[in-house]
């Protein structure tokens, strides 16, 4: 786009946040007088005509109203959820300088004819069309696109698409059939862990393991690199209540790309985990998906590092993603509870300690069952499904035989993936706790420093760049055929 148009169009994002905070300054008023608040949108939408066409700069009426459409869904939910006694959920009260503006079917224009498409935005009465190229066709036909978003991240500008997208018709007889039930198994390591008791042929179950070990390192890799940039720059980093020079402020720009960038390499990678889920229930006619809910333990103190894990885990928006395919498929998605899915067994079920390895052994004597520690997770999670139309029970134990089960890895597109893209960013890492090695720093108390040290050859002041040069032989991704595993 052109400086202009730039111009024009994070001004629309700061007209956003005019409305944003005009309402959240009407609302301190109301609240200063003892008056009931304004968050219905209909009330809203009535101040705002009453303000007139123009009073947000280019913002037209349609932009201005998807504004007022979230500070009142923000609100009623956190009324709703304060009612429900929540009492830390707080009402929508801090402002924001640019707000995403969402513009509805019959306010844009989306034309393809010839090279790449372009999109007319609308804008307040009297000003001059906003006409953007848009850098990708859309993934959707035209006439399926029911709203456009204008949004940024790290000083980058996006048009977010919704669209409508049909469910999945298949040929009589090859269908999902909702008979057939999979338990799924949310974690860290293993973001999706499937397993479908007695599969497709009835006869052997059928499991899926979906690695998440890149985007660990991808969330381990970031932060080596944000800390090592900070320490680089502390010596010159402007005081409380001095003014940033502009080198400064190319610093804190450059920051907030990496950060974008950084999250749209987890979001990709969890769409295509997700993704590989699908497809494989879809081969197997899998109809039902029981998906275990795992957000009671967000709110659990674990130790600092197994808290920074769970933030990074985004486990909302794995299932979001997760039941958006599903849906698409024709599959049902059905969330249940997987409090001790873990630690039992699923032949004898009967309850055992917790497993502290990957692997899963029932000690009881005339069992002796032995598998891995997710699929046993989703195997109970399948057994608690609900019953299905026409049948007596839900989701049915596991044969107890080996299951075929299919391996998968999400992030392939991150760098260090494969073998002929290393990260730069790993010679940041010192040494993993327990592995003492003379070519790694360590802390002064003898502990381990990792997981984010700079190299010793690269301390901040010596000149010298911190992205790192070592390279370290990775061993190569696993090629995604189905093996036999112990279950």
């Amino acid at each position: 786009m052109t400086a202009g148009q730039r111009q024009r169009l994070f001004g629309l994002l700061r007209s956003g946040g005019d409305v944003w905070a005009a309402v959240l300054e009407l609302n301190g008023w109301r609240r200063r007088r003892g008056d009931r608040p304004l968050a219905g949108y209909q009330e809203l939408c009535r101040e705002l005509a009453a303000a007139g066409e123009g009073t947000f700069g280019e913002l037209s009426s349609v932009g201005a109203r998807s504004v007022l459409r979230g500070y009142s869904d923000a609100w009623i939910s956190a009324a709703r959820r304060r009612r429900a006694g929540e009492a830390s959920v707080r009402f929508p009260r801090r402002r924001r300088g640019l707000v995403p503006v969402r513009f509805y079917a019959g306010t844009f224009t989306i034309e393809t004819d010839g090279g790449r498409p372009r999109g007319r935005l609308p804008v307040a009465r009297g000003r001059p069309p906003l006409w953007v190229r848009l850098a990708r066709p859309l993934p959707y036909p035209v006439e399926r696109v029911r709203s456009v978003r204008l949004v940024h991240q790290g000083r980058r500008l996006f048009l977010d698409v919704t669209a409508e997208v049909p469910v999945a018709t298949y040929p009589p007889g090859a269908g999902p059939d909702p008979a057939r039930i999979a338990g799924v198994d949310l974690g860290i390591i293993h973001p999706f862990a499937v397993l479908a008791p007695r599969g497709a042929d009835g006869k052997r179950d059928a499991g899926l393991l979906v690695s998440g070990r890149a985007l660990r390192a991808e969330h381990r890799l970031h932060l080596a690199e944000g800390k090592a940039r900070a320490r680089a720059t502390a010596a010159r980093a402007p005081r409380p209540g001095q003014r940033g020079s502009r080198r400064w402020r190319r610093y804190r720009a450059r920051g907030r790309r990496l950060e974008g960038r950084h999250r749209r390499r987890l979001a990709q990678a969890r769409h295509e985990a997700a993704t590989e889920v699908v497809r494989w229930a879809v081969a197997r006619r899998i109809g039902t998906l029981a998906v275990g809910d795992p957000r009671g333990l967000l709110a659990r103190d674990a130790g600092r590092r197994q808290n920074k894990a769970v933030r990074d885990w985004a486990v909302g928006d794995l299932l979001h993603k997760l039941a958006d395919k599903a849906e698409a498929a024709g599959i049902a998605v059905h969330l249940v509870d997987e409090r001790g899915t873990s630690s039992t067994c699923p032949v004898c079920t009967r309850r055992v300690a917790k497993p502290r390895g990957r692997i899963f052994r029932c000690p009881h004597p005339g069992c002796g069952f032995t598998g891995h520690r997710d699929l046993v997770g989703a195997a109970n999670i399948a057994a608690r499904a609900p019953a299905p139309v026409g049948t007596a029970s839900g989701g049915s134990l596991v044969t107890g035989s080996p299951p075929v089960t299919t391996h998968r890895r999400a992030g392939r597109h991150l760098p260090g993936a494969g073998r002929s893209r290393r990260d730069p960013r790993r010679g940041l890492l010192s040494r993993p706790p327990g592995r003492p090695t003379s070519t790694h720093p360590v802390a002064r108390d003898g502990g381990s420093t990792w997981p984010a040290v700079a190299r010793p050859e690269n301390q901040p002041g010596s000149g010298k760049s911190l992205a790192g040069t070592r390279r370290e032989d990775q061993a190569p991704p696993h090629r995604g055929k189905p093996c036999l595993t112990r279950h």
